[in-house]
């Protein structure tokens, strides 16, 4: 599963980093400092990486 982020969306709510502080990080302003790329899910983090996607209320996120 990869993540990827759409940061004109994103609008600091960090809803996503409050589900995980790793996999989601933010910037010092509080916005998602996901990679433009996005990045891999590690192997057994799909589930918790499912729930920080829901967890934007803007549908910033989303995972393939």
């Amino acid at each position: 599963m990869k993540v990827l982020v759409d940061n004109q969306r994103c609008e600091a709510h960090g809803q996503c980093w409050m589900v995980d502080e790793e996999l989601f990080p933010l910037d010092d302003d509080g916005y998602s400092a996901i990679p433009a790329g996005g990045f891999d899910v590690p192997a057994g983090k799909e589930d918790v990486a499912r729930r920080g996607v829901d967890a934007c209320p803007l549908q910033a996120l989303r995972g393939e």
